[in-house]
């Protein structure tokens, strides 16, 4: 082996062993090199889809796709890089310090303690048994997968051996599916894992057929329609409940469906109706309900907010301005409240493909109006109020103006005339916040209920019709309610079916609500 140019001394005059032991050292130091290089290209590509341009044009759930990938593959090199330097000087692997996260196990889980005692207790010098004066405790998560159970219910039965006074039994219990195989708890599993964690029924079938437990498609499909009719008349009241909310948000989503008379799939639609009042502190719960149509047209929103009046906030949609019209079916007209998060992305997508001058200006403009409006979040009506009087009302005049001046100047048929005159044709709607605290700035927490429809769109077709539709409205509604109150979906439907399989009273059926499950979320 000849010496690099750059050392000072030859490396040939060197004894063979020292000459073995440089060798290995310079191809530590070069592996060293390449993951370093290779952690610093992982980690700038995670900075640019964290802060990037490209990060906006990303939607949310291919944006969370591209951090998994990459902070797994940064992991992944931070552990090679870890496996070349921490051994000990004998060359053999040294154990890395450990990683504390001492703290972040909730209390509620069960602990199975491990105890590890020394192979010797006596003392060294052999004068007498060691005592314990103290322990150290790590915990780690542990996860079971799935385990299947069978419930095998005896009703044993009694007679009299003294005479013939007949036998007494216990009566079957209730169940929700008469002589069927799931419990209530396995018809919510099934629900959640579907609706809420994104598994179409066939993978559900796989994951069960390695657990050893074979279930068909079209069996579970049955489940899922059972609880889902038992469960309507809870969702319906829920409906109810919140169209006595003087201001609620609605927006749509498509649901693809299958077709079966034509051979290809079909548009429908699910229309939310959103009732969150936790931005100004509101009493009632936060819930939403959804309603499949098998189209867009309005008279869909129409039907679905009989009897509600007050305030609607909305996006720009056409299909909502006749609930504001005198001729409306159903009830008094609305006032349409309109999202300025609707107009900022009409003048952020100008901006993305022209760099338009006119529109980052406009998007500073909005940004300034956003930041006012963070800092009274939360707060009374009657603070937020005040405080948009007092600091939006002023920079909402100075955008008007600008709007008026830059309309003037760009031809209205242009790409960005027409996001201009989008803001300009919804203006009276987009000021409503001004005059009552209680209403936002946009309808983010409605689009924030239907982001999950939108994946299980990708994952899975309606069961071939519109009932499923109507099927995934009610799960929808139950489980991201649910979510909305912090409460477990799992475990509030496996109450609510055990329930109504032992005859809950419709009386009751408040009692059935979401918001009402008095069990906290694990």
């Amino acid at each position: 082996m000849s010496a690099p140019a750059d050392l000072p001394f030859d490396l040939d005059s060197l004894p063979p062993a020292v000459r073995e032991a440089f060798a290995a050292m310079q191809a530590k130091v070069a592996g060293l090199e390449a993951h370093t290089e290779r952690q610093d290209y992982l980690i700038a590509e995670l900075r640019h889809a964290l802060y990037g341009k490209r990060s906006e044009q990303l939607p949310p759930d291919e944006r969370q796709l591209a951090f998994e990938d990459l902070e797994t593959a940064v992991a992944e090199a931070e552990a090679a890089r870890a496996a070349l330097t921490e051994r000990n000087a004998d060359g053999r692997p040294r154990r890395p310090p450990a990683k504390r996260n001492l703290g972040h196990l909730p209390d509620h889980l069960p602990r199975i303690e491990q105890v590890i005692e020394p192979t010797q207790k006596i003392c060294p010098c052999g004068c007498t048994d060691m005592v314990k004066i103290g322990e150290d405790r790590a915990e780690r998560l542990d996860i079971v997968p799935a385990r299947f159970q069978v419930v095998v219910t005896v009703r044993p039965r009694y007679a009299c051996r003294r005479c013939d006074a007949g036998i007494i039994q216990a009566d079957t219990p209730n169940w929700l599916i008469e002589g069927g195989l799931p419990t209530e708890g396995t018809l919510a599993h099934v629900a959640v894992s579907k609706y809420a964690d994104h598994l179409p029924l066939y993978r559900q079938c796989q994951i069960y057929g390695r657990g050893g437990v074979d279930l068909d498609r079209s069996t579970l499909a049955n489940w899922c329609g059972v609880a889902a009719y038992h469960l309507a008349p809870v969702v319906d009241r829920m409906l109810i409940h919140i169209k006595r909310s003087s201001r609620l948000f609605m927006d749509e989503t498509r649901a693809p469906v299958l077709d079966p008379k034509a051979g290809k799939t079909k548009t429908g639609y699910l229309w939310a109706v959103t009732r969150d009042d936790r931005g100004w502190g509101g009493g009632d719960p936060p819930a939403v309900v959804f309603t499949y149509a098998p189209g867009r047209h309005g008279r869909h929103a129409m039907d679905i907010l009989t009897g509600f009046e007050g305030i609607l906030q909305v996006d720009g949609y056409t299909g909502y301005d006749a609930l504001a019209e005198p001729k409306r079916v159903g009830g008094m007209p609305l006032t349409l409240a309109y999202c300025w998060a609707h107009s900022r992305r009409k003048l952020h997508d100008i901006y993305q493909k022209d760099g338009s001058e006119i529109a980052a200006e406009g998007l500073r403009r909005i940004a300034q109006i956003y930041k006012v409006e963070a800092s009274v979040r939360g707060r009374p009506p009657e603070e937020r109020l005040a405080a948009r009087q007092v600091q939006s009302a002023p920079l909402i005049t100075d955008f008007r103006l600008w709007l008026t001046q830059q309309r003037s100047r760009i031809s209205a048929k242009s790409r960005l005339g027409e996001k201009l005159g989008y803001i300009h044709r919804h203006w009276d709607g987009l000021q409503i916040f001004l005059t009552d605290g209680r209403v936002e700035m946009d309808t983010n927490p409605v689009e924030n209920t239907i982001r999950p429809i939108a994946l299980n769109r990708k994952n899975a077709l309606f069961a071939g019709h519109d009932e499923g539709g109507r099927t995934w409205a009610r799960m929808a509604s139950l489980i991201e309610t649910c979510k909305l109150n912090a409460i477990d979906p799992y475990a509030y439907l496996r109450e609510t079916l055990t329930a109504i399989a032992n005859g809950h009273p419709a009386s009751r059926i408040d009692d059935l609500m979401p918001w009402a499950f008095q069990k906290p979320s694990i």
